[in-house]
């Protein structure tokens, strides 16, 4: 019967974001449905002009729109309340750091940021470099435990990658996180992999 030894390897690799999803929101309360969907509708549209200023249209989605009743500190109706959100995505950080300027001065009070994702945008390298890192790992751990049971490794006998993950990638939520002038700190984003594999033993 071959003896076999069976690890699990992981490997991390990192990189600066240079790519940035803006996540906004236009809203508007008023005394009667219409009057709420026409100043979400002049604020949609503004958004719109200046996001084409930093981004290719195509990198310009709406989200979602909602319309409700509002209510005063009483419980009591008074007008309706519109909500239209939009998702940007911009070629860089600079570019996301302008929008945001330019969103403020040409929307004003009926501009919400709900957040500001930073990403790779080639992840393609860094998953590579992850999943290598994971079969050296892999390899580590197989030769040292070969060694504990008084052999060394064979020929390789599989091996198959397991579920590699995105680590958060900085994430700034209701405008908290912006600095007074809109620009951004990167950091660092991660990815990790594993990699399973399985060596024969030779004595």
């Amino acid at each position: 019967m071959d003896r076999t030894v069976s690890v699990m390897g992981q490997g991390r690799a990192t990189a600066v974001p240079d790519t940035a999803v803006v996540r906004v929101a236009a809203v508007h309360r008023a005394a009667s449905v219409a009057d709420a969907f026409a100043g979400v509708a002049s604020a949609v549209e503004a958004i719109g002009t200046e996001a084409r200023r930093f981004t290719e249209e195509r990198r310009i989605a709406s989200q979602g729109l909602q319309v409700w009743p509002a209510h005063d500190n009483q419980g009591r109706q008074a007008g309706f309340e519109t909500r239209h959100t939009i998702e940007i995505g911009c070629p860089d950080l600079p570019a996301a750091s302008a929008l945001l300027e330019a969103l403020v001065a040409a929307v004003g009070d009926r501009l919400q940021v709900e957040g500001v994702t930073l990403r790779v945008s080639e992840p393609g390298p860094l998953i590579t470099e992850a999943r290598e890192a994971a079969y050296a790992d892999a390899l580590v751990r197989a030769t040292h435990l070969a060694g504990l049971a008084g052999a060394s490794l064979g020929p390789i006998v599989s091996v198959s990658e397991g579920g590699g993950s995105f680590e958060p990638f900085m994430e700034m939520a209701g405008g908290r996180a912006l600095k007074a002038d809109a620009s951004f700190e990167p950091g660092e984003s991660a990815v990790s992999a594993t990699v399973t594999a399985s060596w024969q033993l030779e004595v």
